[in-house]
């Protein structure tokens, strides 16, 4: 066998064409775009860059703990998900540089070099026979029909026949291009706007998150980025009225870093507005911004809304939120469980803490939040009806033990009709996740609860109580039994005030035996229900109100409402009733400030996307041949065409060219009339031959 007949042997492919043809797979591509939807659906439903505990308490800690591991808390700025984004940069890339030679180049061939008998293969193709006709004649009469439908040719002479080759809509091409360029830059654009810059100088060393709640000037240099730092970042600032801030916090897993701005930001007035339902309708800040270098001793004012943001130096201030600024306070602490019946004056303001001294020991008072309108719906509505009250101001608040332990409290400040009665309404839970349950306090004559916090001191004050006892003990009974009843009535008055009726029922339990425990402990509520009486009208005679003539329904309704809230007081969790008595409010509005440079890559792809998706839906890359050569004395004419899109468009035109080259030059042959536009061919046919539609690897 010589060497021009020999078999050859497959050449050994290369590692560099290997890479080359991974990374520009069509599969690793569309991998890694569905890794990145999936992704981008998880950072869109769950909330990104909350407070730890906030998710733990969501989600429990071993699911916190299995999503901190997958990084689902900052998705955008996880290792993973900047690396997949990284490799689809480079795979698109790849996909780029080794179609895009081909595609311009396949833009500017006509494809002269075709077979006839491929062209009889297409599904849309006719044949004459041209007795009178000579090829030049034919081919003017092609040539001209093609120009009148839009087509581009070229023709060339192969000796024993012509060939000319026409094409149009050859920029649909381009939208392949620019589609996948899109892919490019609007990833590089989101590298460029997301937290790889902060990830890089983490990981170098350069930044360390803060953990510690510390004001502004207390936070470190290593937690701190200078202006220009990194190309972009995302920061909250919660600004008071009056006050001004030039700097942004930035939260980033379980901590925050502090981003300065080459500006400083003022709020001079916030401005809110609710719906009936008690949501916020609109809300707006006034804001001077400082900039001595750029604006020199005359400051920018402006009106920030939500959905009109500020821009200024290539930073976008948006308002976003808006809380409580530190509205001073004036609170009445009133003792719960204890016989002193004065109360104690509080100041404060909201975000601050205050030292109180509780009967099992020191307490911290932590004033959390101040609300001036409380929207709520109707408790008196009837199912249905969407009706709402504003039941006033509120202040929300936590005490903690020494132990740490807090319990979080909503008191309201203006008492609340229910039910056509008048109340203190006071909120209680052990946790933020949890409903609160709601201690209601009965408003007396005055419109105060001191009548309510005097009649639960003298339940609590047992020398007072022996001596009310023992004058009110029934007369000609022994001084043995007016003893053991006056004990019996005081050790139920302790069991009440400790633990409600629930304490005196679990006693009875303990002490009488199981057959007379129904009978017992209604004796013993009865007992007790007329004892407490008793002391109700004892504290009536202390405010010199005249109980021979003056009880009437309305006591006897303030005494039930009284015995209902003594009994839910031990669960009610603090030593103190705390009154809000007076404010002074400063609101306080969250504002965003965004900095990006990679916004106008990001608008660059979108505009290659819109603009490649455009020019692929309304243009279609069509060809068409046409074969003309001698055959026994006459001219055999063969037209043929394929387009890559829309094929019962494309089928609708070749039969209108075929009609127009007919008038010219006479019916085809029947054997060769191309298939009606009324039935275009399956889009899974296949083509053959070197004529086959060209299609996009990418």
């Amino acid at each position: 066998m010589n060497d021009n007949t020999a078999c050859k042997l497959p050449r050994r492919r290369t590692l560099g064409w290997v890479l080359l043809e991974f990374f520009g797979s069509m599969n690793l591509a569309i991998t890694l775009l569905v890794v990145i939807a999936i992704a981008s659906i998880i950072g869109t439903v769950l909330q990104q860059n909350q407070p730890y505990p906030d998710y733990v308490l969501k989600f429990g800690p071993f699911w916190f703990e299995v999503f901190r591991g997958l990084g689902l808390y900052d998705v955008y700025g996880a290792g993973w998900f900047i690396g997949i984004l990284a490799f689809l940069i480079v795979s698109t890339s790849v996909c780029l540089y080794r179609q895009t030679p081909a595609m311009l180049r396949d833009m500017s061939r006509f494809r002269t070099q075709v077979q006839v008998r491929s062209l009889r293969g297409f599904h849309q193709c006719a044949e004459w026979r041209l007795p009178d006709r000579d090829p030049e004649a034919a081919l003017a009469e092609v040539t001209d029909a093609l120009r009148v439908h839009g087509y581009r040719w070229r023709v060339r002479d192969h000796g024993d026949h012509r060939v000319a080759a026409a094409m149009k809509g050859r920029c649909n091409r381009l939208g392949y291009l620019f589609t996948h360029a899109a892919v490019v830059v609007i990833g590089v654009g989101g590298l460029l706007d997301g937290n790889l810059w902060l990830k890089l100088k983490e990981w170098r060393g350069e930044i360390a998150l803060e953990t510690r709640d510390l004001a502004a000037r207390d936070i470190p240099p290593a937690s701190r980025l200078q202006p220009g730092a990194v190309p972009a970042f995302r920061g909250n600032v919660m600004l008071p009225e009056g006050a001004a801030a030039n700097f942004v916090f930035l939260r980033l897993r379980d901590g925050y870093l502090l981003q300065e701005l080459p500006f400083a930001i003022e709020l001079r007035d916030f401005q809110v507005d609710y719906y009936d339902t008690g949501q916020p309708k609109s809300f707006a800040s006034q804001v001077r911004i400082h900039d001595r270098e750029h604006l020199g001793d005359q400051p920018l004012e402006a009106t920030i809304r939500v959905n009109h943001p500020l821009t200024y130096r290539g930073h976008a201030i948006y308002q976003s939120d808006f809380g409580d600024g530190g509205s001073k306070l004036e609170l009445r602490a009133w003792p719960l469980s204890g016989a002193r019946r004065e109360p104690v004056e509080i100041k404060g303001e909201v975000g601050g803490a205050l030292k109180l001294t509780g009967p099992a020991g020191p307490l911290t008072l932590e004033l959390d939040e101040f609300r001036l309108f409380n929207l709520l719906p109707e408790p008196d509505a009837r199912p249905g009806d969407r009706k709402f009250r504003n039941f006033g101001p509120s202040v929300g608040f936590k005490l903690r033990d020494a132990a740490g332990e807090a319990r979080e409290y909503l008191n309201y400040m203006t008492p609340v009709q229910l039910e056509g009665r008048w109340f203190y309404i006071s909120g209680a839970r052990s946790r933020p996740g949890d409903a609160f349950s709601f201690l209601h306090i009965p408003v007396d004559a005055r419109n105060s609860p001191e009548r309510f916090l005097r009649f639960n001191a003298r339940l609590r004050d047992e020398d007072w109580l022996r001596n009310l006892l023992e004058r009110s003990a029934p007369a000609g009974e022994s001084p043995d039994f007016r003893r053991d009843l006056n004990l019996v009535r005081l050790n139920l008055v302790g069991l009440f005030a400790q633990g409600g009726f629930a304490a005196v029922s679990e006693k009875a339990k303990a002490v009488v035996p199981a057959d007379r425990l129904r009978e017992a402990t209604a004796l013993y509520l009865n007992i007790l229900r007329d004892t407490l009486a008793e002391i109700f009208v004892e504290v009536l005679r202390e405010e010199e109100v005249d109980v021979e003539r003056n009880i009437g329904e309305g006591e006897e309704a303030f005494f039930n409402d009284a015995v209902s809230a003594l009994a839910a007081l031990p669960n009610y969790g603090t030593p103190f009733y705390l009154q809000l008595t007076g404010f002074q409010q400063v609101e306080a509005s969250g504002l965003q400030v965004t900095h990006s440079r990679g916004t106008a890559v990001v608008y660059a792809g979108f505009a290659f996307l819109v603009t490649g998706i455009f020019i692929m839906f309304y243009t279609s890359h069509r060809r068409l041949w046409a074969w003309l050569a001698v055959e026994d004395g006459a001219t055999r004419l063969v037209l043929a065409g394929a387009g890559n899109r829309r094929q019962t468009e494309f089928a609708r035109e070749f039969a209108g060219l075929q009609t127009a080259l007919a008038r010219r030059l006479g019916p085809p042959e029947p054997s060769a009339v191309a298939v009606p536009a009324a039935e275009p061919p399956p889009p899974n046919a296949p083509v053959t031959g070197a004529t086959a539609p060209h299609r996009s690897t990418l």
